[in-house]
């Protein structure tokens, strides 16, 4: 407040003047509150930019946990072995079929902590599919696999209708077919109660089975899967040979991938074991730590130019609210105002502005984070060492934004601001 002394017959600011901090806030919630709708969208800058920075590291917490847990559910459960190429070469139709013996499926099951698991390969060439035996090949797109009983339930499919397939139709080679719903689409098999069949290199196949969706062995939602008995009747045994020989697929229960994957090439060629590659899960820990950094690094960029804009919204209209009341700011001034007492009245009402934009975007990132957790079936993760600092954050940020303007205000000279008016 600014105390008036008589001198002679004239009213004299008393030397020197004071500015209370009540004084101060009124003054500051007064200059605030003269224009109601270009300060809340200033406080929209603040409000966009705390929350996003409250929902996107919440939103990273959120997805990173459940990365974690799909991954322990999926990758951290599968164990892949991979027949090597041999040296010498191997012709098709050679017994057994590569280094896979054919009781393969027996004896990944006999391994302790294996839930199911068999071989799988894709056969030879490029197989024509058509719905009609004379008709044009429709496969495009389309790959046919050749896939063992424990193959196909280490795969985990999600049937939507018909059975999968098992030991009956593998051991008496039956030429029966499972499509995968993307297949199914394409050849027009919509229902199985008329036994619908399609051509495979124009010899029919009978359709037992047609699945949505796959655990593991992503490449099957775009294929046709035949018993591998059938395969090896028809097309005689793959040949070792990068990116087209078989394969063995394992689902193992939690925790035994490791034991299972050191085992396996002992249990299926106790006399040539490194006749493979095994290819455990990797280590989740570091897997998850991974994501998670690339994720938040990518999230805090965003985080860092929404705070930027809301610091430039915030800088900008204090400076032209300082340009506007240039006339005020003279006769306060002329009155004993002092330049400290200039700039604490218009960077407090920077700092207001921060403050009360951080506390509403850090409400606001919270009940995003919770809406989307909620939506997707998800456990909302929410970190508190970056969720309760981020109204203090907007404080920082109004502050910093209305440094220069709160500067300029109190350079402003008092005889020069009253000509001006």
């Amino acid at each position: 407040m600014i105390r008036i002394r008589r001198h002679g017959g004239a009213a004299l600011p008393e030397s020197p003047s004071r500015l209370s901090l009540r004084d101060l806030l009124s003054e500051a919630l007064s200059g605030i509150l003269q224009r109601p709708g270009r300060s809340a969208l200033t406080l929209l800058g603040t409000v966009l930019g705390i929350g996003a920075f409250v929902a996107v590291l919440g939103l990273t917490a959120t997805a990173t946990g459940q990365i974690g847990e799909r991954f322990s559910l999926t990758k951290a459960t599968t164990v892949t072995v991979t027949d090597l190429p041999r040296a010498d070469g191997v012709a098709p139709g050679t017994n057994p079929p590569s280094d896979f013996p054919a009781d393969a499926d027996h004896r990944i099951a006999a391994i302790d902590g294996v839930r199911a698991g068999g071989v799988w390969w894709p056969l030879p060439g490029t197989p024509t599919v058509s719905r009609r035996p004379d008709g044009p090949d429709e496969g495009t797109g389309l790959s046919v696999l050749a896939a063992t009983p424990g193959a196909v339930a280490a795969m985990e499919p999600a049937l939507t209708a018909g059975v999968t397939l098992d030991e009956f139709v593998q051991s008496t080679a039956q030429p029966v077919v499972l499509l995968s719903e993307a297949a199914a689409k394409r050849l027009g098999v919509g229902r199985l109660d008329a036994q619908p069949a399609v051509f495979i290199d124009r010899v029919p196949y009978t359709v037992v089975g047609i699945y949505s969706d796959v655990q593991r062995q992503p490449g099957a939602l775009l294929s046709l899967i035949i018993p591998a008995g059938t395969a090896l009747e028809r097309y005689g045994n793959p040949a070792p040979q990068p990116d087209r020989g078989a394969q063995a697929l394992v689902a193992t229960r939690v925790g035994a991938a490791p034991v299972v994957a050191a085992q396996i090439p002992l249990a299926l060629r106790p006399d040539a074991p490194n006749a493979f590659t095994v290819v455990p899960p990797p280590d989740p820990h570091s897997l998850q730590d991974t994501v998670s950094s690339d994720l938040t690094g990518l999230f805090l960029a965003l985080a860092g130019i929404c705070l930027l804009v809301g610091a430039v919204g915030i800088a900008n209209t204090t400076l032209v609210a300082v340009l506007e009341r240039t006339a005020e700011i003279g006769l306060r001034r002329s009155l004993g105002a002092r330049t400290g007492h200039i700039a604490a009245q218009f960077l407090t009402e920077s700092t207001a502005l921060g403050t009360l934009g951080g506390l509403i975007g850090t409400s606001l990132g919270v009940v995003t984070v919770v809406g989307v957790a909620a939506a997707r079936d998800w456990t909302a993760v929410l970190q508190p060492a970056t969720t309760l600092p981020a109204p203090l954050i907007g404080t920082v940020v109004g502050l910093l934004a209305g440094l220069y303007p709160a500067l300029r205000a109190a350079r402003t000279d008092p005889l020069r601001a009253l000509r001006s008016t």
